[in-house]
This record gives C-alpha cells, structure tokens and sequence, in this order.
C-alpha cells in the first residue's frame, strides 16, 4: 500500500493502482450505483488529456519528454480498451471533477510507468501540474460529454434511417391493401396500408432530421474557458490550437464556442439533444403501440397484421404469442421519456456560471442514445421487415363497414346517409347492398363508388347533378 495526501487528508492506495486518492475518495462518497462512468466519456476524455498534452508542449508550457509520455499513456489506454483502473461511479456529486481527477490519476501513474521502463528512474509526473495543465472540469467535462454524444450518434441515425427504409418497402408492398381507417379507435374512412406505412416513415424522417440537426449543436464546445469560461491558466497558443488539435486526435468536427462563459454555465445543449430523443421516443412508442394494436387477436381483437412469431407467449396457455418486439422498444421509450425529464430538471438547476449535475445528464443522454439504437435495431430486423398484412381480410372489413357510406354523401346528403348507416348497422347488411336494393343510385354508379380506388381517393369520380341521379334511378 502507498499512502497519498489531498488537502483533506491522507488515504491509503493499493501499491499497483493506477488511479489515486481522488478517485477512491469519489469511490467512497458515492456508492449510489455500481455503474461507473461511461466508457465513451472515459475515451473521449483520453484525447482531451492527449490533445492537451501536444498543444502545451508546442506553447512551451510542458517540455517534450513529459508530453511523450503523457500522450504514450492515453494511447495504450485507448488502444488497450481496459477501463478498469477507472473507479469512479457514473452518479457523483462536483460536476465531474472526479471523473477528470480519475483520468487524470491514471494517465499520470501510467505516464510515469512507462517512463521507468528499461530501469530508467521514472520521470515525475503530476496529474494536475502536467496532465491537466491548462484544463479545468468545467471546461474539459461538458467536451467530453459532448464528444461520447457525438461518437454514439451515427448509430442511432444509422439505425433510424433503416426503420424508414424498412417501412418504405412495406409501403410499396402493400400498396393497394385496403383498409378501414379509425378515429378514435372507431371506423373511420377507407385508407391503403400503402399510405399508412408511408405516414410512419415519414414520420420518423423528421426525427432523422432533428438528430442531423442537433449534431452541430453538440459540436459547440467550451475546451479552453477553464474555470467558468474564462480560460484563467492558459496561454494564447493553447487557446487557439486546443480544439484543432483535439480535431485532429478524435476525428471530429468541434468548433470552439463563442461565448466559452456561456457554453461553461448553460446547459441548453444537452435539453435539445434530450428533448430529440423524446420526441423519437414518442414516434416509436406510438408506432410500436400501433403494432400492437393492429395485430392484436387473432381471433378476438382487430388481426389485421401478423408480426413475425419470436418467442413463446405463456407458460401455460400453448400456442399464445405476444408482440414482445413492440412491447420491449415501449419500454425503452418510456424509460427514454423519464430520462428527458431528469435532464430537464439538472438544466434548470444549473445555478450560476457552472452546472453542478452534468454527471446524470451524461449519463441518463448516453442511456438514452444507446438503448433507442438497440431498440430499434430489434425492431427493424425482428418485426418490422417481417410484417404481413392479412389483405383478404382488411379487404372485407372495409366491404362490411358501413362508413364506407360516407362516400355518399356528396349524392345523397348527411341525413340521408347517416339513415343508410343506421339501417345497415341494425340489419348487419351492406350499405353497398341496400343503395342497390332500394335502387337510390345506377348500379353502375353505385360499383364505381364502392370500387377500393374510390372509397380510399386514389381515384376521383365524376359526380352526377342530384337531379341527374333522381332521374336515372326514376327509369
């Protein structure tokens, strides 16, 4: 065991850790959850310490061989995909100052290990003097955050885009199945599965619009304001050439904000992207729901979809199947809506020039991110592109409803209509089928209206004068 001090105390260390006293204390005061930080903040903070390390050895505040080996340490823990020395919980209080201090700990234990290699007295390297030089949490925290948002989005966007395309095939597919519409989850007027597949694409394409669009908003960020935004302990050269050369590290596109006061205290950012994610949520929750819905029975709810057979309903009723694809992405949309909140709640009680809980931000944002590109994932592969439509069966409940009388209307008017419907609900018979019995319309006039292209406006008919139609049905 070593012993470490802080300017609270001293703590005993075990003797191979790479992190410190900082880590451990944060280890201790937050046993809140077991989950630690998570790993796409932990990589993206390891090409903040990198890129920190290159632009202070080219301003001349960190000589050479203590940057070499600074950037040597954040390459092997990046490459080397071994998290463990980072112990710090993902739920912490101080604004992220732990899970920088843990960075910092282990970057700098390990620098100094590699530096002793070949029994060479090892170089003193200092987590805060060296490896966060010029680097405050409140600046290098939020980057971080919005680096990890930035590395998980393509999937998600990659994953949207494939619900869309997947609902565009079934829209060609069925094209041409008709089928009753509801309000309300009463009969409405005749649509196609064709429009209604088309209508959820559409949908969820403006969701892939908003993700593209948040994406410059995360790319703002505060690297180089340190304290507050006011970029206290740095030096001209590190300011200019910080996100450049952390560009360069990362492989992003961040543009270093204009107000770094402002992107240091304001967390609007973050209630953007989380509020992009709800509204994702909401469309998928709504559309699963739908699913659900529509293929509910067989034999006693609507039966209009048969979704893909996964797994066993029941353990006692044999042969019961439930949607359990839709049922699983509600579940995500609904924790994804909680999480919204959360991150609502953290903005607004940013007091002052820092936000104090930017930790469950990241980590409810990252939850959300990576469980929506899961979600759906499961949804296109294991529902979505499986999806039949029973069509003889949607082709005769149209037949049988009698809101397909609403076409009438035009000819016969509301009143008289509405008493078609009221006689054909009573009768259990077609509206189709009375109109010809008591002879009100031609026949012809009466197939070119109750034609599918017809009742669902694909095709538009010429509409008889009243008294054209009086006199025809006359003879």
């Amino acid at each position: 065991m070593r012993i470490e001090k802080d300017c609270i105390g001293e703590m005993f260390v075990p003797d191979e850790a790479l992190y410190g006293i900082h880590s451990l204390r944060a280890q201790h005061n937050f046993p809140i959850t077991e989950e630690r930080v998570n790993p796409a903040i932990l990589k993206s903070y390891l090409q903040i310490k990198k890129a920190a390390a290159l632009t202070n050895q080219a301003a001349g505040t960190l000589n050479k061989e203590k940057a070499a080996y600074i950037v040597s340490a954040c390459n092997q823990l990046l490459f080397s995909n071994d998290f463990e020395p980072f112990i710090v919980p993902a739920i912490q209080g101080g604004a992220g100052t732990s899970t920088n201090m843990n960075v910092n700990e282990v970057v700098a234990h390990l620098a100094m290990k590699i530096s002793a290699q070949g029994g060479k007295t090892a170089l003193d390297i200092h987590p805060n003097d060296d490896v966060n030089q010029s680097q405050s949490t409140n600046d290098s925290y939020p980057t971080a955050g919005k680096m990890a948002m930035l590395k998980l989005l393509p999937g998600l966007q990659t994953m949207v885009a494939d619900l869309v395309d997947a609902l565009m095939v079934k829209s060609s597919e069925y094209e041409k199945a008709i089928k009753v519409g509801r309000t309300q989850l009463q009969d409405a007027v005749p649509t196609t599965y064709g429009r209604t597949f088309k209508a959820y694409a559409s949908m969820f394409k403006r969701d892939l619009a908003r993700l593209k669009h948040v994406e410059v908003v995360l790319s703002n960020v505060n690297l180089g304001g340190t304290a507050i935004g006011t970029g206290i302990n740095t030096t001209p050269e590190y300011q200019a050439n910080i996100v450049p050369t952390l560009n360069q590290v990362a492989h992003l596109s961040l543009k270093q904000a204009d107000d770094l006061v402002d992107e240091t205290q304001n967390s609007d950012a973050f209630v953007a992207f989380s509020g992009v994610m709800k509204g994702l949520a909401v469309n998928l929750s709504k559309f699963s729901n739908d699913l659900r819905l529509l293929s509910s029975g067989p034999q006693a709810g609507l039966n209009e979809l048969s979704l893909p057979k996964q797994q066993a309903g029941s353990s006692i009723m044999p042969g019961k199947v439930n949607p359990v694809i839709p049922e699983v992405v509600v579940q995500v949309a609904y924790e994804v809506i909680g999480n919204d909140v959360t991150v609502t709640m953290a903005a607004e009680n940013g007091e002052l020039e820092l936000n104090a809980f930017e930790p469950i931000m990241f980590r409810d944002i990252l939850m959300s991110e990576q469980h929506l590109t899961n979600a759906i994932e499961t949804l296109v592969d294991n529902c979505v592109k499986g999806i039949k439509v029973n069509v003889d069966y949607c082709r005769s409940e149209v037949e049988h409803s009698s809101i397909a009388a609403t076409i009438l209307s035009p000819l016969l008017g509301y009143e008289k209509t509405t008493a078609l419907i009221k006689k054909a609900v009573a009768t259990h018979e077609s509206v189709k089928r009375i109109v010809e019995g008591e002879r009100l319309l031609p026949t012809a006039l009466v197939e070119e209206l109750f034609s599918p292209e017809v009742l669902t406006n694909a095709k538009r008919v010429n509409l008889p004068e009243v008294g054209a139609i009086e006199q025809s049905s006359a003879r």
